[in-house]
């Protein structure tokens, strides 16, 4: 949680590598071994003792869906922050390459 949040908070750019390091992504392949490594993952699935994948993803999911009233707040909180001016002002900034100026 305090990567994630500290690259939510700053915007500092992060690759996918990195990403992978820290634990906010599973895996992080290169471009071209995308579609194999997504089938390799798949097949691993496909083939994995069902029952206990079912109940693992359930239980998991439970998991999740006890954080749903949150995660609703936070996907409404962030709609409404894009629709303000310093998200126009951030995106002018990334793309003219320069430190935006929020007021």
């Amino acid at each position: 949680m305090a990567k994630a949040k500290y690259y939510l908070l700053t915007c500092d750019p992060l690759s996918g590598a990195e990403a992978e390091r820290i634990g906010l992504v599973s895996l992080c392949v290169p471009d071209d071994d995308l579609d194999a490594k997504a089938l390799e993952v798949a097949t691993k699935l496909a083939n994995g003792a069902q029952q206990a994948i079912r109940w693992t993803k359930l239980s998991l999911n439970n998991w999740l869906r006890q954080a749903g009233p949150t995660f609703d707040a936070s996907a409404a909180l962030e709609m409404l922050g894009f629709t303000g001016p310093e998200a126009a002002e951030g995106l002018a900034s990334h793309r003219e390459k320069r430190k935006p100026k929020f007021v």
